[in-house]
């Protein structure tokens, strides 16, 4: 009927699109002027409006739907017990809160229904004659007033502590300094020393900053409720980057977080209302400018802080994965809001294992696992997704399957990986070649786009059978006839961390089969070493650094130690004894022993099989434990260097030494003897 029609109308003005801590504010503005009515008009016997009483429990669920409910539909639901037992459900609430204001919401609409079989009126007012108070006692089962008024006191009160704790202004504490320095009100001299006094080292640039800020139109154009949350957040700010061992460059990335999110009011409502989530965000700035810099680009990400049992609880994968679904499918229709939607989930998690990986929860193997699991779901749910609204498709199923290669296959993917994928199908149906080509360049489309809320990942789609001249997708028969005939040495490398990710499982299944068909065909070990050492050798050449007297010359092939101490910066990926020697070095041994050791095909990552040749007798055991920690130690320096935001990936040879060497000796007895 038209009431609904006007109900979905008003949905998307209730119901914000992102989440809106502004109705924090608003909320306390409008509690204020109730309990100055209720003060003036003496009201507090009201049991709907006075303190603690049925409004102020509304009020709390509300806020939370006001807050969340644009970001998260199933919180667009009226009932008030229902929003509690929800908010308790998603951890918004804790559950001896969301017990005792349930009890309360009950015991006072009891009441309110009560009051208003006495005089048969709308009355919310405890009556105020004996006769009356009797009657209520004793409808309410109580054996006297005292013992009523009792009970309705206590749920009162905890009503009222229960209220106040959620609409808590936030705490000033003794910023009194700082806000003078800010507002502006001391001398330069006195500013510097109160910079000083916080900790911070070059005062005199710290202070420019600040000057150039409030001096730029971004801070002079804010609107007033905004300007003034400006104002309550930079004293923090200013306080608690002093407390950090950078703190100048902590409060340049926070001055950069701030003036991109300004134009957003709820943003700034939020940092202002959480001061352990202002606390939390200049924490991973200090540790990280990549964090602080994806912070920046996807402002959304700041309600994940707030929410500290999920910020460092292990992922439930499985669960992620079903409300990924669950949201794709709720945005069935609308392609540009899913790959948004997306986008933000993707953030989300990788915010998430930022934290924990800052906070040293989290070591180098798990990280990995982790990124991996995310790539994993986020390809599965891709596929399902873009099929169902595919225009072409045939089936409701596709016949088809993604292929990771590269660090996606082999579990290690870093910060900011880009994915290795193949698509592979197998349908018989006439005109399928075209179907999934058009699908997969749906699917490329769909990762590689720049939409409001950025990239999802980069696909290389590289390693296709016949490079980049070659189809985006091939089908089973002619992926196994290309893997048998016509691959290259480096292709059969490349597969040695190839596994099934997404798609069809029955065609993941029968890749396997492929793949350990290929690995375990005999081979030739001496033109095989002869092919892998020239592969290493190109792939050198190509990344050659520019030339700097510091870099390694990297056409010299046969190192001796000495060779090695004259560099003094090492690239960890390319550098002679870096990560592609080992790698290589691991693949090379795949191919060259397969064949006798079946067990060698399993993807199990380049650490675990290190261990596994060693105990093949393969390799010399204790050299493989040298080489393994290597290999760790310059992927732990990888992902450390992504979060410090370096590009170049090269470190101070001597920081890596005894790594390289071992690498090295590693390569020339499998290699070069």
């Amino acid at each position: 009927g038209p009431k609904d029609h006007i109900t979905k109308l008003l949905k998307p003005f209730i119901f914000r699109k992102y989440l809106d801590f502004n109705a924090f504010t608003s909320m306390r503005e409008l509690k204020l002027q109730i309990h100055r009515d209720v003060e003036q008009k003496r009201m507090g016997d009201n049991i709907k409006l006075g303190r603690g009483g049925i409004r102020e429990i509304e009020f709390i669920a509300q806020v939370f739907q006001l807050i969340r409910g644009g970001a998260d539909t199933s919180l667009q639901i009226k009932p008030t017990l229902e929003v509690l037992a929800l908010l308790q459900a998603k951890a918004l609430l804790p559950a001896n809160v969301v017990d005792e204001l349930t009890a309360a919401y009950v015991f006072l609409r009891h009441l309110e229904h009560r009051l208003m079989y006495v005089d048969d009126q709308q009355i919310q007012d405890l009556p105020k004659t004996d006769d009356g108070k009797s009657r209520i006692a004793n409808a309410m089962n109580f054996v006297n007033w005292d013992a009523f008024l009792l009970q309705l006191n206590s749920h009162r009160q905890l009503v009222q502590t229960h209220f106040d704790a959620t609409f808590a202004a936030p705490e000033h504490s003794s910023q009194i300094k700082t806000e003078s320095l800010w507002q502006g009100t001391l001398s330069s001299e006195n500013a510097l020393k109160v910079l000083q006094d916080v900790g911070f080292d070059d005062t005199e640039s710290a202070y420019q900053h600040l000057l150039q800020l409030r001096a730029s139109s971004r801070y002079l154009q804010l609107p007033e409720t905004s300007r003034q949350r400006f104002n309550r957040l930079l004293p923090l700010i200013i306080t608690q980057a002093g407390l950090e061992i950078n703190s100048n460059v902590v409060l340049l990335r926070m001055i950069n977080l701030l003036e991109n999110i300004c134009k957003r009011a709820s943003y700034l409502a939020l940092l202002a209302q959480y001061p352990n989530a202002l606390n939390l965000v200049i924490k991973l700035c200090a540790a990280s400018p990549w964090i602080a810099q994806y912070l920046s680009a996807h402002p959304i990400l700041l309600d994940e802080l707030l929410d500290t049992q999920n910020l460092y609880a292990a992922p439930d994968f499985g669960a992620m994965q079903a409300q990924l679904l669950q949201q794709m499918q709720e945005l069935t229709n609308d392609v540009e809001a899913q790959m948004d939607k997306m986008r933000h989930f993707k953030h989300a998690a990788i915010m998430r294992f930022a934290a924990q990986d800052l906070a040293n929860t989290l070591q180098l193997e798990t990280l990995s696992d982790y990124l991996s699991a995310l790539a994993d779901l986020i390809l599965q749910v891709s596929v399902k997704t873009i099929w169902q609204d595919f225009k072409y498709k045939h089936r409701d199923d596709p016949k088809f399957s993604v292929i990771g290669y590269g660090k996606l296959g082999s579990k290690e993917l870093g910060y900011g990986s880009d994915l290795d994928i193949i698509f592979i199908y197998d349908d018989e149906e006439a005109g399928a070649a075209e179907i999934y080509a058009r699908f997969a360049q749906r699917i490329s489309n769909w990762f590689n786009s720049q939409t409001n809320a950025g990239l999802l990942y980069e696909t290389d789609l590289q390693l296709r059978p016949d490079g980049n001249s070659g189809l985006l997708v091939s089908s089973l028969s002619a992926f196994q006839e290309y893997q048998f005939s016509k691959a290259w040495v480096w292709e059969h490398q490349a597969l040695t961390r190839a596994r099934f990710v997404a798609g069809d499982a029955s065609i993941g299944r029968a890749f396997e089969q492929i793949r350990f068909k290929v690995l375990t065909k005999p081979r030739d070990v001496k033109s095989l070493k002869k092919d892998v050492l020239e592969m290493n050798e190109r792939l050198r050449l190509r990344h050659k650094p520019k030339v700097n007297s510091t870099n390694i010359n990297l056409s010299v092939y046969k190192l001796t130690g000495a060779n090695l101490m004259q560099a003094e910066l090492f690239a960890i990926k390319q550098g002679v004894g870096g990560i592609i020697d080992v790698e290589f070095s691991i693949q090379f041994l795949i191919l060259a022993h397969a064949n006798q050791y079946p067990q060698l095909t399993k993807n199990i990552g380049n650490i675990a099989l290190l261990n596994l040749m060693a105990t093949l007798n393969l390799i010399d055991a204790d050299l493989s434990l040298k080489v393994g920690n290597a290999y760790r130690e310059y992927r732990r320096l990888q992902h450390a260097f992504k979060l410090q935001g370096v590009t170049q990936m090269q470190v101070e040879f001597e920081l890596v030494r005894d790594h390289a060497l071992a690498v090295t000796t590693f390569w020339q007895q499998i290699l070069l003897n």
